[in-house]
């Protein structure tokens, strides 16, 4: 897919004669906005803008001289990463590396303009300095920011791209699996689609953790989301179509889960290069609350302009929201008092318009006093009019929604098919498909209406992706269901099935989630949900804890975590290198190596308020879940022991002694209560610290555990080289336990529990 390098990376450039941050950039990820901030774009502007003073202290003089030194450094720093980023991509090393002498000249150039602090009488003497050529220091400025733009352009593209390679091994694989014939070599190929899932799911991870879009950030959820649930359901789906290969409802069945999975990896690519196919521009879907919400801000705007928009042009917003609304009123599952309401705020509206646009014209050709107050109390109607049009039909669309969601929470349909199913009963398996399709179209029905109401462009999309959910899951069962009933007996059948509800009732668990969400955005309670670092709240390891106000850290506290999380981080980079030189994957202590850096790593991006760990309980959760897998990497070092000779015996022991310590002291924190700010404060910076302790030993252990395994050749675990810069990141540790890796691993261990556990003959 051919892209731009700006239009596809976190940077995009343009010719401009500005040069503050935001002159000549659009900055799409938060990486690309950290960058910037160091290299002191806008000190370079503060400090060309300065006014020329006859007089200049001393103090102004090394205040200046300090900018220029502290831009020169940062700009140092940043070539030495693009430069190191040349290297590893040979591809790109010719123009990155050009970019990265322009910009080092350019501070270079900027630091020499402003060694000032020594000149008594600096336009005097013969040194060129900023008050002798400003012009000098402007080229500079402008050199260095196209410069910096073109790195991050270049450094961005080699993201995109390791993006878009994953995507293709993953296509590449799932190509493989459709046609394969026997239960040996699937597991042999799914064995390598985990790792790559595993590897893709990290980078778009990473990705949607750095996009600013909050709109692009919900369609990667969502997409990464389906590719989190399809990835289960292609494993039952393959092994029942294996199992029972002339069963035409088992291939539909299969046929469905890859389809979803390949429209899920084209939507990643789009959100990530910023296209769409053969050039289509994304038609954004029209809401009732969007609609209103322009059409308002259109009719107050007349007070300020009478002549900055046409009748026409209002009228047609107000009859493309009244269309909408026939979304409420020509349902069938809306009530009849809702209805009527509605009607009769769509007629009142067309009523306030024709009222508003007659005084309008009128004021538009005599601008009395009389007139204009006549015109602020028809734009008062027409806004309050839109205001109860809008509070209705939230009404109507979460009373609807709060029903069924009621309605639906036993799922006894669900229960209904899988014992008929298991019954070979096929006439009651037909029934109930009948009114799992009837409950479909009611769900479907919701997210529609509830998409209208959501308020939000995320919110929207996540109803949207709740609407294909239902939709697609639906027949899916169905066709499950079917298989089973025609192979009652077949236990891989029964546990298609299972899957294929679990998703289902994962789904409607979700909707009354995103219910509550909806009604925070309508009730402007919406400001509280970002709150990070903050006291316990309700979460979801913590359902019966109260309600507790948000409290953020103040600036010192918050600066001491991010350092610990800094720790952390360079931890799990160490951690992750030594699992890699493993020729052994599979090794247990591999294993748990990985899931442990893997768990630290989400801990890290707590502290940096991103990914899954929102709430300090979520972060307590983890830390035990942690210690727990420390304890059993410390189990493996005792078998491993008994593998060892004896003059290495007593180290090793030694090493797994620790390491139960270690554990057990951080479950003990963790576990321990903590109320109010100070404690909370305390208990994370301490389970933080702990963590970083275990991870620090963890790095000593993996080394010397290779070294123990070649030198007595027990095990698996011979060296290997170390991979290029660009995979650093890639981790392939999973843990079950752990929240991230289950939102960033697409639970690749449970699947590969599936694949131990896999039945081959079923004769049952």
């Amino acid at each position: 897919m051919a892209t731009s390098p700006c239009s596809s990376s976190g940077v995009s450039s343009s010719s401009s004669s500005g040069l503050g941050a935001d002159a000549g950039l659009e900055i799409r990820t938060r990486s690309v906005e950290q960058t910037l901030v160091p290299l002191g774009l806008q000190q370079i502007t503060t400090l060309i803008n300065h006014k020329d003073k006859p007089k200049r202290s001393d103090k102004t003089l090394q205040a200046i001289q300090r900018v220029g030194q502290a831009v020169n450094l940062a700009v140092e720093r940043f070539v030495t990463v693009g430069e190191a980023i040349a290297n590893e991509n040979h591809e790109l090393k010719e123009e990155m590396s050009v970019a990265c002498i322009e910009a080092r000249r350019a501070g270079e150039t900027i630091a020499q303009l402003t060694d000032v602090a020594s000149l008594d009488h600096p336009e005097s003497d013969s040194h060129i300095t900023i008050f002798t050529d400003k012009t000098g220091v402007v080229k500079a400025a402008r050199l260095l920011l196209s410069s910096v733009t073109k790195v991050l352009v270049l450094a961005d593209r080699i993201v995109i791209k390791q993006i878009i390679t994953s995507r293709n091994k993953v296509l590449a694989t799932m190509e493989q699996l459709e046609k394969v014939s026997s239960f040996q070599e699937f597991v042999q190929i799914f064995s390598q689609f985990g790792n790559e899932m595993v590897e893709f799911a990290h980078l778009t991870g990473d990705r949607q953790n750095d996009l600013k879009d909050e709109k692009k950030k919900a369609r990667m959820a969502a997409s990464r989301a389906v590719l989190e649930k399809c990835t289960m359901m292609l494993l039952t789906a393959s092994k029942t179509c294996l199992r029972h290969p002339d069963c035409e409802s088992a291939r539909i069945n299969k046929d469905g889960v890859f389809h979803r999975m390949r429209l899920a990896l084209e939507q990643v690519i789009e959100i990530v290069t910023d296209s769409r196919p053969n050039g289509e521009n994304e038609m954004a879907p029209i809401s009732i609350y969007s609609g209103i919400k322009e059409f308002k801000n259109k009719v107050e705007g007349l007070r300020e302009n009478l002549y900055f928009l046409s009748k026409e042009n209002l009228s047609t917003m107000l009859e493309v929201i009244l269309e909408h609304t026939e979304d409420f009123t020509d349902s069938a599952y809306t009530s009849h008092e809702h209805r009527e309401h509605i009607l009769e705020l769509s007629k009142q509206a067309k009523m306030e318009l024709e009222q508003l646009v007659s005084v309008w014209m009128q004021a538009q050709n005599q601008k009395t006093k009389d007139l204009m107050e006549d015109l602020e109390v028809a734009i008062l109607k027409t806004c309050q009019c839109m205001n109860e049009l809008k509070r209705e039909v939230h009404s109507a669309a979460t009373s609807l929604a709060a029903d069924l969601l009621k309605y639906h929470t036993d799922h006894m349909v669900l229960k209904a098919l899988k014992i008929t199913g298991v019954e070979g009963n096929l006439e009651a398996v037909a029934e109930y498909t009948c009114k799992l399709s009837e409950q479909k179209e009611q769900l479907v029905e919701m997210c529609r209406l509830l998409r209208h109401v959501s308020g939000t462009e995320p919110l929207e999309i996540t109803c949207i992706h709740a609407e294909d959910t239902f939709q697609v899951t639906g027949p899916q069962i169905i066709s499950a269901a079917e298989t089973l009933a025609l192979h009652p007996s077949s236990k891989i059948a029964k546990e298609n099935l299972e899957v294929f509800c679990e998703a289902w009732e994962s789904q409607l668990s979700d909707m009354s989630l995103l219910l509550r969400e909806i009604n925070d955005v309508f009730e402007g309670r919406r400001g509280e949900k970002r709150v990070y670092l903050s006291l316990p709240r309700p979460g979801k390891h913590n359902a019966n804890l109260k309600a507790l106000k948000p409290v953020k850290l103040d600036t010192e506290e918050q600066a001491k975590i991010a350092k610990l999380g800094l720790e952390l981080h360079l931890l799990t980079s160490d951690v992750d290198s030594e699992t890699e030189k493993w020729e052994d994957q599979e090794n247990e202590i591999v294993q748990h190596g990985q899931g442990m850096s893997s768990m630290a790593y989400s801990m890290y991006l707590f502290t940096r308020g991103e990914g899954l760990l929102k709430t300090t309980q979520d972060l307590f959760h983890q830390a035990e879940i942690f210690a727990t897998e420390g304890t059993k990497l410390a189990s493996a070092l005792h078998a491993l022991s008994n593998q060892v000779h004896d003059d290495d015996k007593p180290l090793l022991l030694l090493e797994a002694e620790k390491l139960t310590s270690m554990c057990k002291q951080l479950q003990i924190t963790a576990k321990a209560s903590a109320q109010g700010k100070s404690a909370t404060f305390t208990k994370v910076d301490a389970c933080i610290l702990k963590t970083r302790n275990v991870m620090t030993l963890l790095c000593q252990l993996l080394p010397l555990c290779c070294k123990l395994l070649r030198k007595n050749k027990a095990g698996n675990g011979y060296l290997k080289p170390a991979p290029p810069w660009k995979e650093d990141r890639i981790q392939t540790g999973t843990n079950p336990c752990t929240p991230e890796r289950r939102e960033d691993t697409f639970s690749i261990k449970s699947l590969e529990n599936h694949i131990t556990n896999m039945t081959f003959l079923d004769n049952k």
